[in-house]
């Protein structure tokens, strides 16, 4: 018999007073612009929660979902089908839309939010703030190296000149020291070692009220901001350990600010323990776990092995994600360690180095069109290796921690963007041709919502490139 009602949670992290903010937003965001999609659209409380139902039309304007989002946390969905014929893609595709919705919500609410993050007893480490959202540099450098083989060419066209031949093997040897010491250069861009004696990052949000936003960003400029977080840090967090609406009240007052309690959430999060529970189940020695204090959520595992590897850990993914979630992306990264990934792309880049050097260069460099062109094939063809090892990441850690769907989760709250974006059919395209280590958010999300728990998969990277190469073919 088909299954005709489909149930999910979906987490968020604003206030329980948003709540109903969030299901007047999805309102007027989803249903609203897109109104000739749907119909029977109601909105009532529902045993205190505000709960917005509708119907979906297909392309014959015929009813063939019911759908219902009842305000509450987590925030619950259900989808039910009308129509047996109705493919359990267009459901995921529904419940993905209800996802995105949220996440850009919490986006909003983030925009006005007041965060803080420290560890006892180490000096206060105010974050980076909002701004232009790019990749971290150390992204690039701890998953695929590749940043350093763009550089290297560059670099070495201009030593050839200097000390003739020898520069690739030179320049190589370089990188490769950098390869074996990378856990060492990304421990220190770190805030905060994390230890087993003092184990935890705690993260308070202060979230103020919606109606205040454009206010809050007309007062406060970014200076006049750090001024605030670092008068709360030093007068309230520092000398009492913690923050609360009572310590902080007389602080936000002489900033016309009002602190309610209700609008105030806090959590302490144990990274050492998430982190040794991740190498437990790889079987791995527990490896150096770094914390830095930045909004932007990242995670990224470094080493030339697991005995020699360093965890590195944003604020910003543990105030974004639950533990389960962490857990799966660690597992992502584990599985970089484990694969070696970064010696792996290490001998692939010098490989193809050493070739350009010495045996395509006399041909290319008579040419700079020809060159330009040689240097995008190039890198088009070792970032789409990269997407490899990337879905391999994926696969081992749905493997071991035994969680696709909430690392698929996962990366649909970190990803949202990407993901509505890939809608379109030509950004899909960009995106797998892109210089960009990862395939794209949708490809991942659905491979991994696709795979069945325990996962039983001889030679995860020979499956991870058959599925890239079908997912590249797939979206032409």
């Amino acid at each position: 018999m088909t299954e005709k009602a489909f149930s999910y949670l979906i987490e968020t992290d604003v206030p329980s007073t948003y709540i109903r903010n969030l299901i007047d937003f999805i309102y007027r965001k989803y249903i609203l612009p897109q109104a000739q999609r749907f119909t029977n659209v109601s909105r009532n409380l529902v045993n205190g929660d505000s709960t917005l139902t509708f119907s979906l039309l297909d392309e014959t304007g015929k009813q063939d979902l019911n759908v219902e989002i009842r305000g509450s946390k987590p925030v619950k969905l259900k989808i039910t089908r009308l129509d047996d014929a109705v493919p359990e893609t267009r459901i995921s595709q529904v419940k993905q839309d209800i996802t995105i919705a949220v996440n850009f919500f919490e986006e909003q609410v983030r925009k006005s939010t007041l965060y803080f993050a420290w560890r006892e007893g180490e000096e206060i480490v105010p974050e980076q703030l909002h701004g232009k959202e790019k990749k971290p540099i150390n992204r690039m450098f701890l998953e695929t190296q590749i940043l350093f083989f763009m550089l290297f060419i560059a670099l070495s066209i201009f030593l050839f000149q200097v000390i003739g031949w020898l520069t690739p093997v030179v320049l190589l040897a370089i990188q490769l020291i950098f390869v074996f010491y990378s856990n060492k250069f990304i421990a220190r861009t770190a805030d905060w070692h994390i230890t087993e004696s003092n184990p935890s990052i705690h993260l308070l949000e202060y979230h103020l009220p919606l109606e205040e936003h454009d206010t809050f960003r007309q007062k406060f400029s970014k200076e006049k901001l750090i001024e605030l977080k670092k008068e709360v840090y030093e007068q309230a967090i520092f000398q009492k350990g913690e923050v609360n609406c009572e310590t902080a009240h007389q602080i936000f007052l002489r900033s016309g600010l009002e602190c309610k309690p209700e609008n105030l959430t806090a959590k302490k999060v144990n990274v050492y323990h998430l982190v040794k529970n991740t190498a437990d189940k790889f079987g791995f020695p527990m490896p150096e776990v770094v914390v830095s204090n930045t909004i932007i959520p990242n995670a990224a595992a470094s080493g030339p092995s697991p005995s020699r590897g360093v965890v590195l850990i944003t604020t910003g993914l543990l105030i974004q994600l639950e533990d389960d979630e962490i857990l799966s992306v660690l597992g992502h990264e584990f599985s970089h360690l484990k694969g070696r990934d970064p010696l792996l792309l290490y001998g692939l880049s010098a490989v193809q180095y050493l070739l350009f050097f010495y045996v395509l260069y006399p041909v290319i460099a008579s040419s700079i069109l020809l060159f330009f062109f040689y240097f995008w094939a190039v890198m088009a063809v070792i970032y789409f290796i990269a997407k490899f090892f990337e879905a391999r990441a994926d696969l081992v850690s749905a493997i071991v921690i035994g969680q696709p769907r909430v690392l698929a989760q996962a990366l649909e709250k970190i990803g949202f963007k990407r993901l509505l974006h890939e809608r379109m059919p030509s950004y899909r395209i960009q995106e797998w041709i892109s210089l960009e280590p990862h395939p794209p958010i949708y490809f991942r999300v659905n491979r991994l919502e696709k795979i069945k728990v325990p996962v039983k998969i001889k030679h995860p990277l020979v499956q991870s490139a058959k599925d890239v190469t079908r997912g590249f073919l797939a979206s032409f």
